[in-house]
Parts: C-alpha cells; structure tokens; sequence
C-alpha cells in the first residue's frame, strides 16, 4: 500500500493525485485537509493547521512551516505519524510538504516528492529533495529544467504535464454545450474562455468587465471564481479559440491536452513557482505571456490567435502512467536493496 499526501491549497495536487494513482497496481490511502473521495481505498482526513497562528514558523529557516503552539499542526502531524505506525506503507508520495517529507522519513518508509517549478534552493526544500528517494516533475524535461533538479538527475521522472484530461476523447460541441463551436473569422464573434482555480487570484471583476469592454468581436465565457463552477470543463476548454489562464502546472497541462491556444498570467505563487512556468512556455512558443492582466486585449487576444503551439511538447499523453511507474520503481528500488542486503546487513539503531 502507498500513501499520499495531497496538499490542501487549490485542486491541483489532489487532481494530479487522482490522474496518476489510477495507473497504481498498490492501493492508495490518500492523507489531507480536503473532504473524503471515493477514488482512494481510504482517506485520512487531516487536521487544519491554519487557524491557530504562526509563531516561529520557519525555525532557523530549516522548515517552511513548523509553528509554536499551533494544536492543530501538532494534531496534524501526529495523525500521520499514527496511520504510518498502524497501515506501514511501503513508499508515501508527498505533494507537497517539507515537514511531512521529513516526518515520514524520519520513520523509516521512503519518500517520492512532486517537484514544484520556481527557485527551490532554499535550505527547507534542500532538506526535502535530498531525503526523497524520488522525485517527479510533472512537465517535460526537454523545456525546463531548474538547477536543483539538475543537481538530483539521478532520482529525477519528468513525467510531462499531468492532466486529467489526457488520453480522453475531445468532445465534439452540440447544442447544449456552455461554449458554441467556433467558426472561421468572420463567422460571428469568437470565443475566449477564462478558466480560474481555486488557489487564490489577484483578479477582480473589474478586470473581467474591462476586457469584455476591449474585445466587442469577442465572446467571454467563465469558469471559476468569477464565473461559476464546471464539474467537467474539457468542453468548455475544447470548444474555444483561445483560453485565458494562470500558470498552474494543472492549467497548463488542461489546455496542453485539448491543444488550445493560450494567454497565460502568472499569479503570486511562492518561490516564482508561476513565473518559472510562464517564462519556459513564452520561450518555447507555446502561449501568449504576460506579467499582469493587460489592457489591451483586442491586441493579445489577435496575437494568441497567431500562434501555432506546438503543444505536444508538454508531453501529456501518457504523464500520468509515466509519474505511476516512476513511483513504483521508487517502492521496489526500496524493497529490492532490503531483499539484496538483508540477509548480510546490520543496521544500529539510534
């Protein structure tokens, strides 16, 4: 059995959760914040460990989060200490924490970590990245890789980016879909999807309004915090001529695997998470990038529809089952040593 533990901020790490755990032969027991599904063979739901405070967080700047005094962290991770004592997993995938990659290596079960884009070389995810046993960056490795993952080659997967939507028949609009199918220009207005998350924006309403002023030839569609909420959004994705996006790994690779073209604006993330994402696809063609919501959008949204992007270069088919196998490979790296030297090994105890 695997564990995994999904962050809480956002949807997109219990998303990538849910994409690769699906090409596991193990059974997985998922470990977070966010409410129970029924995907996983069983689910610990975690405690907050946000509402009480952050005193000394970051003690000496070895840990990102580790606060004095906070009941609901200690709870936290003392519920995962517990489920490791009792279920004895053979590998925790971890997506992502610092302190829980320490945790549950510091009690003996071996680490995969999901990399995050951005500048990762500060002394916590130095800590983090060397007790992993693996690690898997969930986009191509022939566009982007940053220095720290360089310094780790040897226990590197660039899986490429992981969508749920990859390898899914692209629906074909009909009548009823939320996003007309587009015609060729001048067959009416075109079609501009803004596609939100739930990991927080900067963006207003009245951004929304002003690029709808700007763009008269175009027809916005929402999706997310300022429109509403789609339980399936390949439709609306596959059904527009260009979508309006952040640089969230999971974004990313949503609009990879319906081969559209894109406007991307990086959002506030630490460690210029977005930046780095945003920075690598304006390099390599692949969207239309800026820095902050533009004014002139009758100008980005033309430009978007000049391009061409060559968008299978992300390498979305087949990510997950690629990130899967790089995580199994890690469990029997782990267990095949055990087997080879056990009998030989003696190991002290501290």
């Amino acid at each position: 059995m695997i564990g995994w533990y999904v962050h809480h901020q956002g949807r997109g790490h219990l998303h990538r959760a849910r994409s690769i755990t699906a090409h596991l032969d193990d059974e997985v027991t998922v470990l977070s914040t966010l409410p129970r599904e029924d995907w996983a063979a069983d689910w610990v739901e975690l405690p907050r460990d946000d509402v009480e405070g952050a005193i000394d967080a970051s003690p000496g700047g070895r840990l990102h989060y580790a606060p004095v005094g906070n009941r609901g962290h200690t709870d936290r991770l003392a519920t995962i200490a517990a489920w490791v004592r009792r279920a004895r997993p053979r590998l925790v995938v971890v997506d992502v924490s610092v302190e829980v990659t320490v945790l549950v290596r510091t009690l003996g079960i071996p680490v995969v970590v999901m990399a995050m884009p951005g500048d990762r070389d500060d002394a916590p995810h130095e800590l983090g990245h060397d007790l992993a046993q693996g690690i898997v960056a969930p986009w191509p490795g022939e566009l982007y890789q940053p220095a720290y993952l360089r310094r780790r080659a040897h226990k590197v997967t660039y899986a490429g980016g992981i969508s749920r939507h990859a390898g899914r028949p692209l629906p074909a609009p009909d009548d009823d879909s939320p996003v007309a199918p587009s015609g060729p220009p001048g067959a009416g207005a075109r079609k501009v999807l803004l596609l939100g998350g739930a990991g927080g924006s900067r963006l207003s309403p009245a951004d929304l309004d002003a690029a709808r002023a700007a763009t008269p030839g175009w027809e916005w569609t929402v999706a997310g915090p300022l429109g509403r909420w789609y339980a399936d959004v390949l439709p609306l994705v596959t059904s527009t001529d260009v979508a309006v996006i952040a640089a969230g790994q999971n974004s990313v690779a949503d609009v990879a695997a319906a081969g559209r073209r894109a406007v991307v604006i990086a959002e506030d993330r630490p460690f210029d998470e977005q930046r780095a994402t945003a920075g690598v696809l304006r390099q390599h063609g692949l969207a239309v990038v800026r820095e902050a919501w533009p004014s002139d959008w009758a100008g980005v949204l033309d430009e978007a529809m000049a391009l061409d992007p060559a968008w299978e270069r992300w390498r979305t088919d087949g990510a997950a089952a690629r990130a899967a196998r790089a995580v199994e490979a890690a469990a029997e790296g782990v267990t095949g040593a055990e087997r080879a030297e056990g009998a030989t090994r003696t190991v002290d105890a501290p």
